[in-house]
């Protein structure tokens, strides 16, 4: 058994010992200098659910940190750029983050607003204070460390709701260790569209939708039918708003649950002992007797199956929530893809043409760190993802976290493996030799 895993087993089991106590007793998130001081622990850039997984396991093993976030709020995602209807889409058994459970009275898809709870109280119980408006620009190793400069900005806000920047300030962070925690939706994906500066409706892209509330009696349409379109869709035709949604490309659509068991925990039961291959053929069987044939209805699959495809590709397959029965009832539309945009109406590439109220992008997200980290080796420049899938170790003490597509169950097994590396590190090495002389 690793040893850090054996303590924490001791430790747990030790009415001396919390959480609490090891956060007081770990200088976490102490300040660093304005000229580049060398800090002791890692620096983690991200304080979304995989920098606070990472900073409570590095806690735990009594290891110090620096963690950056660019907004003045943890999960800023889940926070600002998140619908209102939103729940977790797996069981929050596989939600969960390391060393803390859901609440027991919590539902079995706990919502948003539970979510955020659950991250509040696991910042206080593990102690963990990140440096609020730290916006990285820049990192890179210089041979020896990892030098991460930051930008602070400090705003208030004035007359109507507006934000005046006040004053800005650069910082600069110096560390053996770095450990990206950004994530894989850091920034909205806008495609380019034919036409789509010229509309005189509403364009929005989904990290900005809300409620359906304000479109009643509305035409809306979403573009893209991944979880986020696919939700947008049905809360849009929950608020009675005339929905159409396209659907540009084959995919992979199932129910949440399939006979009262969730699909994701009966897909890993089935691959413990069956192929890929085979439980794809399982799956795409129940699903057909739950939800019919999708392609009938405007939604093709692919010619692999969905967890096959999930593992070569990274494409998570949707979990369906009531959108499929608004679909067959007519209550929203399924379109091809867009060919381009007038001034009022969309035309389509089977050649029709219809006039909208509104469009909701939901594009998806994409990675920020090609943006500012100086570096391609361990990350590839193109998506700003790890090289190899799965990956969370690269060279010179760079770590990866929440960048597996495997969701919140990734996350955690990444932040245990990265505090685990860096505390064999930091145990090998000791304190001393990481500061300055």
């Amino acid at each position: 058994m690793d040893r850090f895993a054996e303590t924490e087993g001791k430790r747990a089991h030790d009415p001396l010992y919390s959480p609490r106590r090891a956060a007081r007793a770990t200088a976490t998130g102490f300040p660093v200098g304005e000229h580049g001081e060398v800090f002791a622990g890692p620096l983690i850039v991200g304080a979304g659910p995989a920098g606070l997984a990472v900073a409570a396991c590095l806690t735990m093993r009594g290891v110090p940190y620096a963690l950056l976030e660019r907004h003045g709020c943890i999960a800023s995602l889940w926070r600002h750029r998140t619908y209102r209807r939103l729940r977790l889409h797996l069981p929050k058994r596989y939600c969960e983050l390391p060393l803390m459970p859901f609440p027991s009275s919590y539902p079995e898809y706990p919502t948003r607003e539970q979510f955020l709870d659950y991250l509040e109280e696991y910042i206080r119980t593990f102690g963990i204070r990140p440096f609020f408006r730290q916006e990285v620009v820049s990192a890179e190793f210089d041979g020896e460390l990892w030098c991460v400069r930051t930008k602070e900005i400090v705003t208030a806000t004035i007359d109507g709701g507006k934000e005046a920047v006040l004053s800005t300030a650069t910082r600069e962070y110096r560390s053996k260790w770095l450990v990206v925690a950004t994530g894989e939706n850091a920034e909205p994906v806008v495609p380019e569209i034919d036409g789509i500066d010229c509309f005189k409706g509403q364009v929005m892209h989904s990290c900005d939708y809300r409620s359906g509330e304000p479109y009643q009696g509305s035409k809306v349409l979403v573009v893209g039918c991944g979880n986020s379109g696919m939700e947008v869709s049905l809360d849009l035709s929950n608020h009675n708003v005339h929905t159409s949604m396209v659907v540009r490309d084959t995919m992979h659509v199932l129910p949440r649950e399939i006979m009262g068991l969730s699909t994701f925990g009966l897909s890993l039961w089935l691959l413990m002992c069956l192929s890929v291959q085979t439980v794809d053929k399982i799956l795409l069987l129940l699903t057909r007797l739950v939800l019919g044939d999708t392609a009938r209805l405007g939604i093709p699959r692919p010619s692999i199956g969905p967890m096959e495809l999930k593992k070569i590709s990274g494409k998570t397959p949707v979990l369906d929530v009531g959108t499929i029965a608004k679909i067959k009832s007519g209550d929203i539309k399924v379109l091809p893809a867009i060919q381009s945009f007038r001034e009022h109406d969309v035309k389509f590439i089977d050649g029709k043409t219809e006039d909208f109220d509104a469009v909701i992008l939901a594009t998806g997200y994409k990675s920020n760190v090609p943006y500012w980290l100086k570096e391609n080796d361990f990350f590839f420049e193109k998506d700003g993802f790890p090289r190899k899938p799965n990956e969370w170790k690269g060279k010179n003490g760079l770590y990866a976290a929440g960048f597996s597509r495997r969701g919140l169950l990734g996350v955690s097994i990444d932040a245990t493996k990265i505090a685990d590396d860096i505390a064999r590190c930091w145990s090998d090495i000791g304190y001393e030799k990481h500061k300055t002389k």
